[in-house]
């Protein structure tokens, strides 16, 4: 039935595969039965495979089991879960947060809680998926704002009379990496009597002292702002959370469907991103990281490879076309770096997207870089 529109896909090298790796996650992974550096992971501080965070799962799934068995709602937590809840109001400087299963079910959750209706979305259009996701499933207008222009946003926030207006951005965006301007966002929030909700997926762990964009930008929590993290990119393990005010936390435990209708997440991944937590804010990994994302993009420009849109350490590297992000990322595979082909519909223009993380070694990224310059 499908036949005709895969082959589409197929002929215009849009068509996607899954890949599992055959080894544990980690700077040297297994994929497709050969050995390869990875680039294109997010567990930026290689929590992982760390031991700390494996004994608490094991330790927890030893005492509570291994699933949840039913939703929050229908005591599917554990004291494990509130703890975490509690761990990360106070990590984020917000006086409380709610567990969501993923980011993307924090999105698509909290976004249409907070708007609808007679409200009004300000989206940046190079936000996440999810946050796309997220709007179109809230019953508020929404309107596309340019990428980080706050005259564009200004103008937009000028001409409407919502009962609520939230703008919604990013605070590392995904696969170009580069930065929000939160200071601008906050300011013209605070003007315009609107809510901030800010996905700092990408940025907690890695920015602020491991806290975060927020921090980062020299911000500290307000009550309009929304703070969404997820504990499966920096903390190595699974899981999202939405970071606020009471009242907005509870509006949202009551309104947001998949919180109400997902079975709670298993307590030894609670257990695991407890674990992960103590070791951000330690700050475990994060010095070594920004040592490997200054290499990376030093070297790459010292090549002629421009990385200049990029703040952090996802790295994209545009290519001509979707044909060639699949023959450089193919190549690459081949001299054993694995970096992935970004193509449209994720992104407007395809790229390789290069992460570096805390476990690379130097010698792996001056080999990428060496691979880059042959293949490119």
């Amino acid at each position: 039935m499908f036949k005709d529109d895969l082959d589409k896909l197929k002929d215009a090298d849009l068509l996607r595969e899954i890949h599992d790796r055959e080894s544990a996650q980690g700077a040297m992974i297994v994929l497709r039965g050969q050995e390869c550096i990875n680039f294109g992971s997010n567990d930026y501080l290689g929590l992982a495979n760390h031991p700390a965070l494996i004994k608490a799962a094991q330790d927890a799934t030893g005492m509570f089991g291994t699933g949840g068995g039913a939703s929050r709602l229908l005591a599917g937590g554990t004291g494990l879960h509130e703890t975490l809840e509690a761990g990360l109001a106070e990590f984020k400087g917000t006086p409380s947060a709610i567990l969501f299963n993923s980011g993307y079910s924090a999105n698509t959750g909290a976004i249409p809680a907070l708007a609808h209706d007679e409200d009004i979305i300000f989206s940046d259009e190079l936000n996440h998926a999810s946050i796309i996701d997220g709007c179109r499933l809230a019953r508020a207008d929404t309107h596309i704002y340019k990428h980080k222009n706050m005259g564009h946003l200004e103008e937009l926030l000028k001409n409407t009379q919502a009962r609520r207006k939230l703008i919604v951005s990013d605070t590392v965006f995904s696969m170009e990496g580069d930065l929000a301007p939160l200071k601008e966002l906050k300011a013209l929030a605070d003007n315009y009597d609107a809510m901030l909700y800010t996905d700092d997926a990408h940025g907690m762990g890695v920015l602020g002292a491991g806290r975060g964009a927020l921090a980062h930008a020299e911000l500290t929590h307000a009550p309009n702002i929304i703070q969404m993290g997820t504990l499966s990119k920096a903390a190595g393990s699974m899981g999202g959370f939405i970071a606020a005010h009471e009242d907005m936390i509870h509006w949202i435990l009551n309104k947001a469907r998949p919180f109400i209708f997902s079975t709670a997440l298993p307590p030894s991944t609670i257990a695991a991103s407890l674990s992960a937590l103590e070791l951000i804010k330690n700050q475990t990994g994060l010095k070594k990281l920004w040592e490997n994302r200054t290499h990376m993009a030093e070297g790459l420009k010292e090549k002629g490879i421009n990385t200049e849109i990029s703040k952090t350490p996802i790295i994209p590297i545009q290519t001509k076309n979707s044909s060639d992000a699949l023959r450089i990322s193919r190549e690459l595979f081949e001299r054993g770096f694995y970096a992935p082909a970004i193509r449209p519909p994720t992104v407007s223009m395809p790229m390789i997207r290069i992460t570096v993380t805390a476990e690379h070694a130097s010698s792996d990224i001056d080999g990428l870089i060496e691979a880059l310059c042959a293949v490119l």
